[in-house]
């Protein structure tokens, strides 16, 4: 991959544990991963909430160049990393001078901006158990369809911060579910037998957080 280019151009290399950008900070460029995988991470009250890991391909730290407005999230290496880092005018250009990369950028953030709903629809949820089934079932519809249901790319340990909640939260809401084998526990990730009855149980859970326990 050295030998690339764009690499050997804009490349730069970054050890693990690197933070490229920090929430609320200002910003003038923007970074593709070459190699390896970039967390971002926002902070939801006292919660550090892991709102999505990026692999080679993926753009990050477009939106304070397009908008001009400081970072609104932290990005950070999550292991050794080779990155593409290209200033505003460059990005500009790029984006002028090449169409292909123009409907890629839109085809990203229209994806972005479905996930940031779905993410806006998680926190309004009212209780913990609710936060974790709802995300659990989005990523689930998303997941790859196996023969013992929809496999979701995500170990038990890392479900707090993906949905920004507590430890205990997320492994008391992760032990009803395995009781009511609503989910099942594989060694690299999770599975959902049935996404529409994970849908209804969370239904429930709305309903139970709106009205309590009905007599």
């Amino acid at each position: 991959m050295a030998d690339d280019p764009l690499f050997q151009r804009f490349g730069r290399e970054f050890p693990r544990g690197t933070v490229l950008f920090q929430e609320g900070a200002p910003g003038n460029e923007m970074f593709v991963v070459h190699q390896g995988r970039v967390t971002i991470t926002k902070r939801v009250g006292e919660v550090e909430k892991v709102l999505s890991t990026l692999g080679a391909g993926e753009f990050l730290g477009e939106m304070a160049i397009l908008n001009n407005r400081p970072r609104s999230a932290t990005a950070t290496c999550a292991e050794d990393c080779k990155l593409l880092v290209i200033d505003a005018k460059t990005f500009e250009a790029m984006i002028r001078s090449n169409a292909e990369i123009a409907v890629r950028l839109i085809k990203k953030l229209a994806d972005r901006l479905a996930e940031a709903n779905e993410q806006i629809e998680n926190l309004l949820l009212t209780d913990a158990a609710s936060r974790v089934v709802h995300y659990l079932a989005v990523a689930a519809e998303r997941g790859t369809r196996t023969p013992a249901g929809q496999k979701i790319d995500l170990v038990p340990r890392d479900l707090p911060g993906r949905v920004g909640v507590r430890a205990e939260q997320a492994d008391e809401a992760l032990m009803k579910l395995l009781k009511a084998k609503l989910i099942a526990v594989h060694p690299d990730g999770l599975v959902v037998p049935d996404v529409a009855k994970l849908r209804h149980f969370l239904e429930f859970l709305q309903m139970k957080a709106q009205f309590g326990d009905v007599a």
